[in-house]
C-alpha cells in the first residue's frame, strides 16, 4: 500500500482499538450506546467476528515497525493508522459531510460501455445516457487519465450526439480506486474529471468485506462519501455510493441524509453474483432503506442483469430507480440478448443485439421510458 497521500496527522487524533480492543477504541458504542473511557464518537457497536486479520503480527508487542507495509488492510493495529484518521479528516462520523447538487434528467435505464465511442452502438437507439467505468478512464498503473479522455470532454470522447449525457461510473477493483484515492490530491485527478463535463459521476466505491476488521468498514464507508463531496465541490453532479456491513451503518446512512440530503444514493451490487449474498446482504440491506429514505430520494444500482432481483428493486424503489448495467455490451460482443428467459445466443450483428438488449432492460423499468 502506498502511503503517498496521506497527511502527518494531528495530534490528539481519535484511533480505532490496537488488536481490535473496543475498550481502549475512540469509536465503540458500547452495550448502552455511550462507550467507555475511551470513547471520542460512540458510531460503533464493536468488532467484526467474522475477521479473518485479526490477530496478525502488529497486534504483538514488540511487533516490528515494517509489519504494516505489505498489508492492505486498515486497523488499529496499524503503525500508520494515526495517518489515516488524519486523511479522512479525523473522524469516522459523517456529520461534516454536504454533497451538494443535482442530478440531470436520466434514462431509467443506462448501458455502459467499453469507453470507445458508441456511434456504431447507438445508430439505431439514440440512446438519452451511457456510461463508462473508471477504468477506462483512469489507469491503476500510471496513476494518470487515460490519453482517449485526457484534455478532452467527455462526450467528445465518447461521441455523443447533442442532448446524449455522459455518466462516469466510478467502480472498479480495490487496486484501481485505492490509487485513485492515493494519488488524486497530488496530481488533481478530481478537477480533471470536472473538467472534462461529465454530467453525472457516481464517486468510487471503497469495498466493505465480511472478513474484514470493522475499522477497515468505517474508514471505507466515510471515504466513499468524503470523495464525492470532493467531486460536488469541483462542480460535478455527484452520487455518493453507500456500503454496509451491519445494520447500525445503514441507520447513520439514513440520519446523515435526513440532515444533508445528496442528490441520490447509488449501490454498486454488480459484484453480488451468489444468491447467498444477495439474499443474506443485498437484498435485506435495499429492503431496509426503501423503507427509510425519503420517499423522494432517488437510487441508482449498478450492475443488476437477472431479470428476478431487477423485479424485487423495482418493487422496492419505483419510478425513481435508475440501473446501470454493462451486460448490453458484454452480449452484444458476442452477437446475443438478453431476453425473460436469459442469455439468448442469435449471432446477431452487435449494433442489433445491443440496441434489442437496451430496450429489454429498460421494459423492466417503470418510468421515465426512452425511444
Amino acid at each position: 500500500m502506498t502511503l503517498i497521500s496521506l497527511p502527518t496527522p494531528r495530534v490528539g487524533l481519535p484511533l480505532p482499538g490496537r488488536g481490535c480492543d473496543c475498550r481502549t477504541c475512540a469509536f465503540w458504542a458500547g452495550p448502552d450506546g455511550r462507550g467507555g473511557p475511551a470513547t471520542v464518537e460512540p458510531l460503533c457497536s464493536g468488532s467484526n467476528s467474522d475477521c479473518s486479520y485479526c490477530g496478525c503480527a502488529a497486534t504483538e508487542a514488540g511487533a516490528p515497525t515494517n509489519a504494516c507495509g505489505g498489508c492492505p488492510i486498515r486497523c488499529g493495529s496499524r503503525t500508520d493508522i494515526a495517518r489515516w484518521m488524519g486523511d479522512v479528516g479525523g473522524t469516522l462520523a459523517f456529520d461534516d459531510i454536504v454533497i451538494d447538487g443535482e442530478l440531470p434528467d436520466l434514462p431509467a435505464f443506462i448501458p455502459m460501455t467499453d469507453g470507445s465511442a458508441v456511434t456504431q452502438l447507438d445508430a439505431s437507439l439514440r440512446w438519452p445516457a451511457y456510461g463508462v467505468g473508471m477504468r477506462r478512464v483512469f489507469s491503476p498503473d500510471t496513476h494518470t487519465i487515460y490519453p482517449r479522455f485526457a484534455g478532452k470532454q467527455a462526450r467528445e470522447a465518447l461521441a455523443l450526439r447533442e442532448g446524449q449525457k455522459a455518466v462516469l461510473v466510478g467502480y472498479g477493483e480495490d487496486p484501481l480506486v485505492e490509487a485513485f484515492w492515493t494519488y488524486r490530491k497530488r496530481d488533481g485527478l478530481v478537477e480533471e474529471i470536472a473538467s472534462q463535463g461529465w454530467d453525472l459521476v457516481l464517486s468510487p466505491n471503497y469495498s466493505i468485506y465480511g472478513n474484514w476488521p470493522r475499522t477497515e468498514h468505517l474508514l471505507n464507508m466515510r471515504r466513499c462519501l468524503l470523495i464525492a463531496q470532493e467531486f460536488a465541490d469541483a462542480g460535478v453532479a455527484a452520487v455518493p455510493n453507500v456500503y454496509w456491513f451491519r445494520l447500525e451503518d445503514l441507520k447513520r446512512y439514513t440520519a446523515w441524509i435526513e440532515d444533508a440530503p445528496p442528490p441520490a444514493i447509488a449501490v454498486n451490487v454488480q459484484t453480488v453474483r451468489e444468491n447467498n449474498n444477495w439474499d443474506t446482504w443485498a437484498l435485506p440491506g435495499l429492503y431496509w432503506l426503501a423503507e427509510n429514505l425519503p420517499a423522494d430520494l432517488p437510487v441508482i444500482l449498478t450492475g443488476l442483469s437477472r431479470v428476478d432481483r431487477i423485479a424485487q428493486v423495482v418493487a422496492l424503489f419505483g419510478n425513481r430507480l435508475t440501473l446501470i448495467s454493462q451486460n448490453p455490451h458484454q452480449y452484444a460482443l458476442h452477437g446475443a440478448i438478453m431476453t425473460a428467459n436469459g442469455r439468448e445466443d442469435i449471432h446477431a450483428r452487435p449494433a442489433d443485439a445491443f440496441a434489442a438488449t437496451v430496450q429489454f432492460m429498460a421494459s423492466l423499468l417503470p418510468g421515465r421510458q426512452s425511444p
